[in-house]
């Protein structure tokens, strides 16, 4: 069967991560490739997905070192492109000890927000099953449109577009024009991805199922996954609803990454199966093994270099049974 490929745009940054400290008492840093979109195209590479990534860093020498990482999982970084001023964006993450973190960001401005219309490769695009975005490359004009052409050239070449809000309050100007950016994405993908918290935010809503019901009156997404952390995920299709329990893991590290390989496990799913006439089985399954993956990645430091094998993922499930 030929392979599947989807595409992704948005961010691609070094997330600065606590790992010990130092003889002076000085907290060590280590510097792992991250980005939500990124991270998704991972995690589908691992699942057997041809990917492609659009996106800017700077030419500096850890924009370097992130294209070559990139490139080295099997990633298509023809349009990863290297801005000549503006450096790499990079984010510090602050993990708490229940695994849970806060993300300090350098970017005003960062390579990521330089993308342009121009730079958009439209027969990569064409040539997709699938387009993934994320609210990242919404925050600031330039880079807003670039993405907003890439989204119609995906809807012309009948594309599915997934989309993943992935909140990030401290790089808007206002929440208000992060919620017009939400809309926007809300009313033009077939997955969205969201987390408890942004659905609390976007619907004002703090029970979760009143929060789906409200999003789903106004905005005819055929597939919602909600992922809730420890508490597991649910899935929202057509008339049908399914939860799927968290596989919790005692040697958590931090979440960097999880809500990501949940989400790209998802959209594998639906490359592989359609994302016509799905059963409550087929929501159950896809819920179950994207768990398990989101949960392997809470092990391990970063995201973007370490998401896990098909075989691994199959045997933390198997050990549930």
């Amino acid at each position: 069967m030929e392979k599947k490929k989807a595409v992704a745009l948005g961010e691609l940054l070094i997330d600065f991560t606590e790992n010990g400290i130092s003889e002076q008492g000085n907290m060590l840093l280590e510097a792992n490739p991250g980005g939500a979109p990124c991270n998704v195209l991972a995690m589908l590479t691992k699942l057997g997905v041809d990917t492609a990534f659009i996106g800017k860093v700077g030419k500096d020498a850890l924009g370097k070192m992130l294209k070559e990482r990139v490139s080295g999982l099997g990633i298509d970084v023809s349009a990863l492109y290297e801005d000549e001023e503006v450096h790499t964006t990079l984010a510090f993450v602050h993990n708490y000890p229940d695994g849970d973190r806060e993300f300090s960001f350098y970017r005003n401005p960062g390579a990521d927000m330089m993308l342009r219309e121009n730079e958009i490769p439209e027969e990569m695009i064409e040539s997709a099953d699938l387009f993934h975005f994320g609210t990242l490359s919404l925050t600031h004009e330039g880079v807003r449109n670039a993405t907003r052409k890439a989204v119609r050239i995906a809807q012309k070449a009948g594309c599915l577009i997934s989309f993943d809000p992935n909140l990030r309050p401290p790089l808007w100007e206002s929440l208000e024009l992060a919620r017009e950016q939400v809309k926007y994405g809300l009313g033009v993908c077939d997955i969205l991805k969201i987390a408890d918290n942004e659905i609390q935010w976007f619907s004002g809503r703090e029970d979760l199922e009143e929060g789906i019901a409200w999003l789903r009156d106004r905005y005819p997404v055929p597939l919602i996954v909600l992922s809730m952390g420890k508490d597991g995920s649910r899935a929202y299709y057509g008339d049908l609803r399914m939860e799927a329990d968290a596989f919790i893991q005692q040697n958590t590290i931090e979440t960097t990454g999880a809500g990501d390989t949940f989400g790209a496990c998802i959209i594998q799913y639906v490359l592989e199966h359609g994302i016509n006439n799905l059963n409550t089985a087929d929501l159950r399954e896809m819920l179950t093994f994207a768990n398990a993956a989101a949960s392997i990645v809470t092990t391990k430091r970063g995201a973007l270099c370490v998401m896990p094998e098909k075989e691994e993922v199959q045997k933390l499930m198997e050990g549930r049974m």
